[in-house]
């Protein structure tokens, strides 16, 4: 499916080598200021082209509202969003190897198995262009939540192969230097340390060293994302299928190249005592109660500490949302590989072409965020429907 949502609905269209990418967003609250401007900041963070280790293909990644607004404001009806291919180049695809081999760890064979047609240049829509939608989409999600509710969301690299941010990567909820870090870091924050994204200067220099040193030998490698969501209102999540860190996983599990998810303590916490994992209940500060008087729902109570990743019976507790993602190698390599032809009669050697990343993620940073920005948005609006069922449900007088 290419649509994402039940209530902020995103539907995505186009493919990597194709005229454009572009997507259509339902029920996006009405009367909300947005213009390109708004939008653009997050697609200048994920475009190819930013830095040495990344893709050399030239992209603005320029985007046009074409529908949904006027005078500058949403009319409520739907949104659409393009963003045109500049720099596509259908060519590096087209020789004769490409057109008998499948490329190992792409899409080209299962595609064909799916649909009965490969498309000629490309990964097509498994193709991480495809999240050009996304993030555009993701954008308009999170300016919503954050006039609405002072929603924050902050992504940052946390590994780059065996390189890690934390010494032990696996058992964030208990770092205080990560709960910290949870805290207070800021997109600016993250963006000082380019172009990896890493919040720690010598763990980035490192990282960096490692991509270009794949990069040159024409090899690649993966990483982890953490992501955190602060001031998410409590009560999000639809259990029992639809709670929210289910929901959360759907939507970082359908980024291209993500190949793991966790939240919270992780399968660290499947090592620990429930002595210890447990996080016990708390009064909110006196800024909980300040912010429910401006108008911008706080939780009274907290958690001491936050194993739970800030979702408890899959239903936001008001603590702050942290979850990591994990990344898999890119699979065009400039190396020659051995795989079997499309017609099963024999193998042989296939060197990929194409522009590609080393390492998907410092790029995959505001891909993850506008997948969370998705997921929160939907979640309130769900929450919203349920309330007024509720309150349509109590009888005159009540």
């Amino acid at each position: 499916m290419s649509s994402f949502g039940h209530y902020f609905r995103v539907t995505t269209a186009g493919e990597s080598h194709g005229r454009s990418v572009s997507c259509i967003i339902e029920n996006c609250p009405p009367n909300l200021a947005l213009a390109e401007a708004d939008i653009q900041p997050q697609l200048n963070r994920r475009r190819p082209g930013q830095s040495a280790i990344t893709t050399p293909r030239n992209e603005k990644d320029q985007v046009s509202i074409h529908s949904g607004t006027e005078a500058g404001r949403t009319l409520g009806t739907p949104i659409l969003l393009t963003v045109p291919n500049e720099d596509q180049r259908p060519r590096d695809y087209g020789d004769q190897t490409v057109d008998l081999y499948p490329r190992p760890s792409h899409a080209d064979w299962t595609y064909l198995e799916k649909y009965g047609v490969k498309a000629s240049s490309g990964g097509g829509r498994s193709s991480a262009r495809e999240t050009v939608a996304r993030v555009a989409a993701g954008a308009v999600a999170e300016k919503w939540l954050r006039e609405a509710y002072g929603v924050e969301i902050v992504a940052f690299v946390t590994s780059v192969g065996d390189i890690k941010l934390f010494a032990d990567a696996d058992a964030m909820s208990a770092d205080p230097a990560f709960l910290s870090l949870a805290d207070s870091v800021t997109r600016a924050d993250v963006d000082g340390f380019l172009p990896v994204r890493c919040p720690h200067a010598d763990t980035t220099r490192r990282m960096e060293a490692r991509i270009a040193e794949l990069r040159d030998a024409h090899d690649s490698t993966g990483g982890s994302v953490t992501c955190v969501v602060r001031h998410a209102p409590s009560g999000l999540g639809e259990p029992c299928f639809d709670k929210l860190e289910a929901l959360l996983a759907h939507a970082m599990l359908s980024i291209p190249a993500a190949k793991g998810f966790e939240i919270g303590s992780g399968f660290r916490g499947a090592e620990m005592t429930g002595s210890r994992h447990n996080d016990p209940f708390v009064p909110a500060p006196t800024a909980a109660a300040a912010a429910a008087k401006l108008g911008i729902p706080r939780s009274r109570l907290q958690t001491k500490t936050n194993n739970s990743g800030g979702i408890q019976g899959g239903i936001s507790n008001g603590m702050p949302i942290f979850f990591r993602v994990a990344f898999k190698p890119p699979a065009t390599i400039s190396q020659d590989q051995t795989t079997a032809r499309y017609d099963a009669e024999g193998e042989g050697v296939l060197a990929a072409k194409g522009r590609h990343d080393p390492c998907v993620v410092p790029r995959a940073v505001p891909i993850v965020e506008a997948m969370a920005a998705l997921v929160i948005a939907d979640a309130v609006m769900a929450q919203h429907a349920r309330q007024m069922g509720i309150h349509m449900a109590k009888p005159p007088g009540s």
